[in-house]
């Protein structure tokens, strides 16, 4: 099959307040609202509901989209899902860029986990005001280290998928010897 898909049209989740959500990314992220649509009942099914959907600019043509529900019960998180399982990334340009929005952030007052070393990239994490856990990456794969993994990605799917244990064949990437490996 050709591909499909030709980027991310918006990725959506739900929002204590749009007004405050809306605020926030602009002074934490530079995210700049584009679009608030509010309607009292679902285009999709009809259902009496009123909304607020705001809709911000995440950068070349990636939009991040919340939903404020006043007359649903207060946001909660999937009990059975652990808190760093589901997140959003967002990529940054380098880890200069990085280094310093994890100071501008915490100076903010925000608590910020890492820079965490992936092999691949190096991030940081942060919640927003709606409990929302979110990621921000510098790149610093190789090519020789995209290649390997590109090599194995399959084998180690299979191997997952009748094991369920991790496999090894990436194993450089957690141990720290990619350091060595693809200098």
């Amino acid at each position: 099959m050709t591909q499909l898909i030709k980027r991310i049209h918006h990725v959506a989740y739900r929002c204590k307040d749009a007004l405050e959500t809306a605020r926030w990314y602009e002074k934490h992220l530079g995210m700049k609202l584009v679009l608030s649509i509010a309607e009292d009942a679902v285009p999709s099914t009809g259902e009496a509901d009123p909304y607020m959907h705001i809709f911000l600019d995440a950068g070349m043509g990636n939009i991040l989209a919340f939903f404020e529900l006043p007359t649903r019960a207060p946001m909660g998180r999937d009990p059975n899902t652990p808190a760093w399982t589901q997140h959003l990334a967002m990529k940054v340009e380098s880890m200069d860029v990085l280094m310093a929005t994890k100071a501008r952030l915490e100076a903010e007052g925000l608590e910020v986990v890492g820079p965490t070393d992936h092999a691949l990239f190096q991030s940081i994490y942060f919640f927003d005001p709606n409990g929302h856990r979110l990621e921000l990456a510098a790149d610093t794969s190789t090519d020789k280290m995209l290649e390997a993994l590109d090599k194995v990605k399959w084998e180690m799917l299979e191997e997952w998928a009748k094991t369920k244990k991790a496999p090894k064949h990436a194993a450089w990437m957690h141990d720290g010897s990619y350091k060595e490996m693809f200098k």
